[in-house]
C-alpha cells in the first residue's frame, strides 16, 4: 500500500512474534495500513488474527518475554515508534494516542477509585494539580453520560455496571483529547442498549474532538455504521483492505465474503446459518502459502504460494490470487 500523504498513522510490515515451548507464533505477521486524519478504521476478524496484538504492538505494549516485536515501521508525527527511547512513547501513550482496552473490569485497578485513577492521566501528562485534576475527572464521567459524577467519582469500579465501567475507561481515554485513539472491542459482554449507546457515545466524542479512530471488532454491523475504511485480518496478515462501503458491496477475498456471508439477513428466512468451514490456523505451525486456503472452496494449486498484495482500484487492496 503507497503511503498516504494525509495519515496521521501509517503501520509498514509490522510483525510480532510469541515465543514458548520451541515455538514461534506469528501474531502479527507484516501488516501495513494507513489511517487518515480524522477517519475511524475498521479492523475485523475472527478470534485470533491478531487484531488486538496489532494494536497493541503500535504501542509497544507486548510484553516481553514472551511476546516480542521483531519488524516493522509504525509512523505517527513523523517518528517511528519502533525505534524512539521508552520515555518517549510514554508520554504519547495516553496523551496522543490512547487506548479502550478489551475488559474494563481487569483493566480497572478494583484498589483504587475510579477519579484517582482519571486524575493520575491529566496530573501525569497536563500537570494538573489535585483540585484541577479532580474537576477534569468529573467533567469527563459527565462527558460520557454518568450521572452525579461529583459523587461517583469517589466509587470503586465494582460499584458500577458492565456499560458503566466501559464508559469510566472512554473517559480516561479522552482526558486528554488524543489525537488517536485505539477501541479494542469496546463492546464486549454489553447488552445491546449499551452497545449502541456506547457507539453513538464514541461517534460523538469523535466528531467533537477530532479524534482519529481505530475500532478493533469482530462485528460486522459495527463496522458498516461506524468506519470509513476496513482491513480484513486473517491469521496475522491483513488479507483485504477498502472503504467501508466498498468492501461491502463488493469483497474481493473469499474469507471477506465468507464473514459477510455469515451475517445473518433480516429480510431472509434462513433454515441454516452460513458458516466458514474449518478453524483458524495454529499460527506456530502454518499452511504453505496462502493461510485460508484450507477453508477456501475457490483455492487452486497456485494458492500453495502466498498471494501479493494486488491492488483492487485505488483504495482496494486483496492478498488473492482470484481475479473477482
Amino acid at each position: 500500500m503507497a503511503k498516504s500523504n494525509s495519515a496521521i498513522l501509517s503501520v509498514r510490515n509490522l510483525q510480532t512474534h510469541f515465543y514458548g515451548d520451541g515455538a514461534v507464533v506469528k501474531a502479527v505477521d507484516g501488516v501495513s495500513f494507513d489511517l487518515k486524519l480524522g477517519e475511524t478504521l475498521g479492523i475485523v476478524g475472527e478470534s485470533g488474527s491478531g487484531k488486538s496484538v496489532t494494536n497493541l504492538s503500535i504501542l509497544r505494549l507486548i510484553p516481553y518475554p514472551p511476546g516480542k516485536i521483531v519488524g516493522g515501521e509504525v509512523i505517527f508525527d513523523n517518528k517511528d515508534l519502533m525505534k524512539i527511547p521508552e520515555n518517549e512513547i510514554r508520554r504519547i501513550r495516553g496523551k496522543r494516542i490512547a487506548m479502550i482496552f478489551q475488559d474494563p473490569m481487569t483493566s480497572l485497578n478494583p484498589f483504587m477509585k475510579i477519579g484517582a485513577q482519571l486524575m493520575e492521566i491529566t496530573q501525569l501528562h497536563e500537570g494538573l494539580n489535585n483540585s484541577q485534576a479532580r474537576k477534569k475527572a468529573i467533567e469527563m464521567l459527565e462527558l460520557v453520560g454518568i450521572a452525579d459524577a461529583s459523587r461517583r467519582i469517589d466509587d470503586y469500579s465494582h460499584q458500577f455496571s458492565g456499560g458503566m465501567r466501559q464508559r469510566v475507561m472512554i473517559a480516561m481515554a479522552l482526558s486528554c483529547k488524543p489525537e488517536l485513539l485505539i477501541a479494542d472491542e469496546p463492546t464486549t459482554a454489553l447488552d445491546v442498549t449499551i452497545q449502541a449507546q456506547i457507539l453513538e457515545l464514541i461517534k460523538g466524542l469523535k466528531e467533537k474532538i477530532g479524534t482519529s479512530v481505530i475500532l478493533i471488532t469482530h462485528d460486522l454491523g459495527i463496522v458498516a455504521g461506524m468506519t470509513d475504511h476496513t482491513g480484513v485480518m486473517y491469521a496475522g496478515k491483513i488479507v483485504e483492505y477498502a472503504p467501508t462501503e466498498e468492501l461491502f458491496s463488493n469483497p474481493h477475498h473469499p474469507y471477506t465474503k465468507g464473514l459477510l456471508k455469515s451475517v445473518p439477513d433480516p429480510l431472509i428466512e434462513q433454515k441454516k446459518l452460513f458458516q466458514i468451514p474449518g478453524l483458524p490456523p495454529d499460527l506456530s505451525n502454518l499452511p504453505k502459502g496462502c493461510p485460508f486456503s484450507p477453508r477456501c472452496s475457490s483455492a487452486t494449486t497456485q494458492c500453495q504460494e502466498f498471494p501479493p498484495i494486488r491492488q483492487i482500484n485505488a483504495e482496494h487492496y486483496s492478498a488473492c490470487w482470484l481475479e473477482n
